[in-house]
């Protein structure tokens, strides 16, 4: 791989350029809204910015990063895989929508190309993918994060957010609604359904917790061949409060697998 596309120019694209400053490329191609953004202070290679999709793909990248939101994938996503180009999605809570879900998958298959989601913000997808082999009978996950990392979501109408003393689950149900109903924190959600059980079957707890300062991740599995459970807390973006760092990573980890050799 030595052409790399990035859908993107906010704080996830410096994180991930950051985690690839070692990786020889012959060109960095960048699709942006706002052209003129310093991307080669970041990564030192030769790069090109475009604002029109038709002039990002001409670059012909071998693999291309969306790091931009669920309205990139909506957009942009289907003409990169029917071009012939692989595609990471980080902005998984878009696939909650069966009808774009199918668009991309289709426009993959008329390309030959791939959908790659990465694990983002969580850990343990492998565990889950390779436990739905065997059977899942049950998938629960929790999301937890400080009062204030639910303002401006549908929280606000449930719980006194500011009131809070103690735990509060404003929200369960199922991956898909807890897409439909919390579009901005839908991502992990999603990832997990697409590992496991599906978006129907996935359980979903929202949880608004004033001891925490970090957002807190728990997967719960049973399935034929094994029962776990993995937490994680991630550390928030220097440079976007409402993104995760690790997200950056797990794109940036998702690239170089495509360049190495020994792939894990």
């Amino acid at each position: 791989m030595r052409r790399l596309g990035i859908i993107g120019a906010g704080g996830m694209t410096q994180t991930v350029l950051a985690a690839l400053s070692g990786l020889p490329l012959d060109h960095l191609a960048v699709l942006s809204r706002t052209p003129g953004q310093t991307i080669e202070a970041w990564f030192a290679t030769n790069v090109t910015t475009h604002t029109e999709l038709a002039e990002f793909l001409a670059t012909k990248p071998d693999v291309v990063a969306e790091c931009a939101g669920h309205a990139a994938v909506r957009a942009h996503g289907a003409a990169v895989l029917a071009s012939g180009c692989d595609l990471i999605v980080i902005s998984v809570g878009a696939l909650a929508d069966d009808a774009l879900l199918t668009e991309l998958q289709n426009a993959a298959q008329r390309g030959g190309s791939k959908l790659i989601v990465p694990a983002g913000a969580v850990g343990g997808l492998d565990a889950l993918a390779a436990a739905k082999l065997s059977g899942l009978q049950e998938v629960i996950y929790t999301g937890s994060k400080p009062p204030a990392a639910w303002r401006g979501t549908k929280a606000e109408q449930s719980v006194d957010l500011a009131a809070l003393t103690a735990p509060v689950c404003f929200f369960e149900g199922s991956a898909r609604d807890a897409a439909r109903d919390y579009p901005q924190n839908a991502n992990v959600a999603a990832a997990i359904a697409l590992a496991g059980a599906g978006f129907d079957a996935t359980q979903v707890r929202l949880v608004a917790n004033p001891s925490l300062t970090r957002n807190r991740h728990e997967i719960a599995v049973r399935s034929g061949c094994s029962d776990f459970s993995i937490q994680l807390e991630g550390i928030a973006s220097p440079a976007n409060p409402k993104t995760s760092l690790m997200a950056g990573y797990s794109v940036a980890h998702a690239v170089l697998n495509r360049a190495a050799t020994l792939v894990i």
